[in-house]
């Protein structure tokens, strides 16, 4: 249920950077351990001890190389035993080395076949590198499949429902979605215009020196991009000023980011966030920002996770399909496409 040869997001530079403890995560059901190297850059091996299968998460990291906290053997970043106290290393076996790549405030993993990593590939993230553009956001660790995730994420409806005093609205309901496939890449987009914003963006309108209650136009243009990215572009605008291609004197508008890591078949690592194209160096605005952002997506925390529980419990019980989950299930289907071209 993974795609594999593909690159995730394992984690942020600070959950590495934590004094000289190495970070264990498991990626598409591949328990990994994350340190830096002699030469600072971050790497990924089995969290696995050669010797007696301890788990390498719980030792340290010397000099860049990464001690067993059971008998000290000490692991290089390639994945061979570098040296173990009292003992000759040369016949121990390697274990496994992940490809890894830190980027844009990522870090990235390739959980399948290492010969097949290419960083090119890594999505990019133009807003990252953009002085124009403020970026802050989160991680939580969700139980449920990353694939219930991505239908939430691609059927923004729920938010009448579930976010009803922060960006939900009735309209949302009422805007048409249209769904387009192009190649790998899903998008589901919605419009709607002549509207008050909902508090969320009356806050952005009013931090843009923009009029909170004045009649806006809305967009919604959900963008999902294999293994299991989801990016959103959002905004507001006066209305009758051009929406989403306004002038950005008259429009308050962000990219929601959202990195979906498979942990397990039930369970998953939520990198998300918000890059904004206003106000870039407000500090204060960009805390604010991520604790709503926050506690939105704790929302959505608490429906998924119900939800997975129910399904777990009946897994035979057909699900209905709607309009409104076009941009899911087209998403799936990349998804099983990718999934069946590696089995193969």
């Amino acid at each position: 249920m993974f795609v594999r040869n593909a690159w995730y997001v394992a984690a942020t530079p600070d959950e590495i950077d934590k004094d000289d403890r190495p970070l264990g995560r498991t990626v598409c059901g591949a328990a990994m351990v994350f340190f830096r190297g002699p030469d600072g850059a971050v790497t990924a091996v089995e969290d696995f001890c050669p010797h007696r299968g301890a788990p390498l998460s719980l030792g340290r990291v010397v000099e860049g190389k990464l001690v067993c906290g059971y008998h000290g053997l000490e692991m290089g970043c390639d994945g061979k035993v570098v040296a173990m106290p009292g003992q000759r290393v040369r016949g121990f076996p390697p274990i496994r080395h992940y490809p890894t790549v830190e980027q844009s405030g990522f870090i990235w993993v390739w959980p399948g076949d290492a010969e097949k990593a290419d960083a090119s590939k890594i999505h990019p993230l133009p807003w990252a590198d953009n002085p124009e553009c403020a970026f802050g956001g989160g991680l939580f660790h969700v139980k449920c499949d990353y694939r219930l995730m991505i239908d939430n994420l691609m059927d923004l409806t729920h938010e009448t429902y579930v976010h009803s005093t922060s960006i939900g609205q009735k309209e949302i309901d009422e805007a048409t979605p249209v769904t387009k496939v192009e190649g790998d890449e899903v998008v589901l987009s919605r419009f709607m215009n002549g509207i008050i914003a909902p508090p969320f963006w009356q806050l952005a309108l009013r931090s843009h020196e923009l009029p909170d209650h004045a009649p806006v136009d809305r967009w919604q243009i959900c963008r999902f991009s294999p293994p299991s990215h989801v990016m959103i572009e959002v905004g507001v605008a006066l209305a009758g000023q051009g929406g989403f291609d306004a002038d950005p004197k008259v429009k308050a508008a962000a990219t929601v980011v959202d990195f979906l890591t498979p942990e397990t078949e039930t369970t998953m690592w939520y990198f998300w966030g918000m890059a904004r194209h206003f106000r870039p160096q407000d500090k204060a605005l960009t805390a604010q920002i991520r604790e709503g952002q926050s506690k939105i997506f704790a929302e959505d925390l608490a429906m998924l996770e119900r939800q997975q529980c129910n399904l777990s419990a009946q897994p035979e019980r057909k699900l209905l399909m709607l309009n409104i989950d076009s941009g899911g299930v087209q998403s799936r289907k990349v998804i099983e496409r990718l999934m069946a071209a590696e089995q193969s």
